[in-house]
């Protein structure tokens, strides 16, 4: 049995493999996915017209005001360049290893919920390149990063080997920080955990503020985020337990010690009723034995009658 049981755990250090092998698996297809596509800079620019039109017909306030904030201040728009150039993955990979020791049930929930968002993410990536807002100088945005500095591009987009700069939507730098803070308020228990609440906050504007995302990026990853979550937790399967749970349960004295035994583990249920009136025995179910053993114990004999009143 113990031979048995020790096939089916598998070994840490192959777990640490597979998930090196998930992720440098979802970097190549985040990667090369643009060389899928023809010409995907005039598509991209395309797209972007769209989006641009589908954000002003919904009403939603142009990203040029975000950036002009940010632009009041030269420390304020380097320190926003740094965290969208440093923070993204750092933050993401540290906060997976945490997890991982904090709580492997929620690891493996959270872990599955990126893998899948991720990758519905790099198919719309695919399918739908889209030019970001710093591309867009006609309307009035700027690249900050190149502007201000750090930037984490250092080639054009069309010859960019490293990253796929046409890959705005959905925003994976705020799907993965909403991420984080959803993984931290569940796994932690201190009250000021709700703080990590402002590190999507944060991040959402500082890529719109920084001309990287548009408003609606953000709302896809955020859908792709409910649906993938909503996923794993249906129909993720329950995991057994590795050793076997044991719960308090009441001590049942001895029947023959000399005392009554009258024991009750939950209140009496009446008995159920049938729709012409007929009472229906009720199932016999664990909770039954306590009572079911006391109602068959003999009661002790007394000495001496009880007097007549």
């Amino acid at each position: 049995m113990l031979k048995a049981r020790a096939s089916r755990t598998i070994p840490t250090q192959w777990f640490v493999v597979g998930e090196i092998v998930i992720v440098v698996g979802l970097f190549l297809v985040y990667k090369y996915a643009r060389l899928l596509i023809a010409h995907p800079d005039a598509v991209a620019f395309d797209n972007a017209d769209r989006v641009v039109n589908a954000e002003s017909l919904l009403r939603l306030p142009s990203e040029l005001h975000v950036q002009d904030v940010l632009l009041s201040s030269d420390l304020l728009v380097r320190l926003a360049n740094a965290f969208y150039a440093y923070v993204h993955f750092p933050l993401t990979g540290l906060f997976l290893v945490w997890l991982f020791l904090r709580s492997r049930h929620h690891y493996l929930q959270l872990r599955t919920v990126l893998i899948l968002m991720t990758g519905a993410a790099l198919t719309i990536h695919t399918l739908f390149p889209l030019a970001p807002p710093r591309m867009l100088s006609n309307l009035g945005f700027i690249d900050t990063a190149a502007a201000y500095g750090p930037s984490v591009y250092h080639a054009a987009p069309q010859t960019d080997s490293v990253a796929n700069q046409f890959a705005a939507m959905p925003s994976l730098h705020f799907g993965w920080a909403v991420v984080v803070a959803i993984g931290i308020i569940r796994a932690g228990r201190s009250p000021r955990r709700w703080l990590w609440i402002l590190h999507p906050t944060v991040t959402l504007l500082v890529i719109v503020g920084t001309g990287n995302h548009y408003w609606l990026d953000a709302a896809v990853a955020g859908a792709l985020l409910l649906v993938a979550d909503h996923a794993v937790r249906r129909w993720a399967p329950v995991r057994r337990l590795a050793h076997p749970v044991v719960l308090p349960y009441p001590r049942l004295p001895h029947p023959h010690r000399g005392h009554d035994v009258r024991v009750a583990t939950r209140r009496r249920v009446a008995p159920e009723r049938h729709a012409h009136g007929a009472e229906v025995e009720r199932p016999f179910s664990g909770g039954d034995v306590p009572s079911l053993v006391a109602s068959r114990s003999p009661r002790p004999h007394s000495s001496s009658r009880e007097p007549a009143r």
